[in-house]
């Protein structure tokens, strides 16, 4: 699992990037907004961690500028604001948890093992169709549009173009894709992803179309285009 750490706290970032590593996490550390933000948009993570005062851009606003880009990556804020003002302010800004300085580093460590169990939203919104760029799709209808295509999707296809939508730029482990659309319960053959995957790319990519799903071998997928 791949955490980022944004903090400008050497005093905390030390320790407890030591004990993230020490737990089997991949971390990776920033210590100012901007580059916090570049880090964290490319949806390379399992989870962010983000202090709320940050030099630059604050933990607040990267927040915020990810859940509108349609980055869904768990966020969990530190912070030493502790009124019932700030938790709304953080929860509405598209935070998923919050722990008040100072902490102990057990509460983190379980805050943090809680996050990474929660499975992926599938859902849209339901008072308006999922977009990214020149690709809409309504869930409800498994109708999707390209262009001045209309493209009707199986239920399965709809489901797997749904949930590649709300992770726009983010490596998609098969595992990950496999829970989210199928159901932790189920076990579908080995290459049903697979074959399930050029189904749909067969209809959303035509012609000159830039290409969306790209394969990331041996790990997954990661749906957007090159260069985003």
């Amino acid at each position: 699992m791949r955490i980022l750490l944004v903090d400008d706290e050497a005093e905390l970032t030390e320790p407890l990037g030591r004990l993230l590593r020490r737990e089997g996490y991949t971390l990776e550390v920033a210590h100012e907004g901007e580059t916090g933000y570049a880090l964290a948009a490319t949806g390379g993570f399992d989870l962010l961690i983000l202090d709320w005062m940050l030099p630059g851009l604050s933990g607040l606003e990267i927040c915020r500028r990810l859940r509108s880009h349609g980055i869904t990556t768990p966020v969990l804020f530190l912070t030493a604001k502790d009124t019932i003002d700030d938790r709304v302010a953080g929860l509405d800004a598209g935070a998923d948890d919050y722990l008040v300085k100072p902490f102990e580093l057990r509460e983190l460590l379980a805050r943090v093992r809680a996050l990474l169990r929660r499975p992926p939203t599938l859902e849209p919104p339901a008072d308006r169709p999922l977009q990214f760029q020149d690709l809409t799709l309504d869930l409800e209808s498994q109708i999707a549009q390209r262009q001045d295509r209309t493209i009707e999707l199986s239920e399965k296809e709809a489901q797997l173009l749904s949930y590649l939508m709300q992770h726009p730029n983010q490596l998609l482990t098969h595992a990950q894709i496999y829970d989210a659309v199928w159901g932790k319960d189920a076990k579908p053959s080995s290459n049903a992803l697979a074959a399930q995957m050029r189904l749909l790319r067969r209809k959303i990519e035509q012609n000159d179309e830039p290409v969306l799903v790209h394969t990331v071998y041996g790990k997954g997928y990661r749906f957007g285009s090159i260069g985003d």
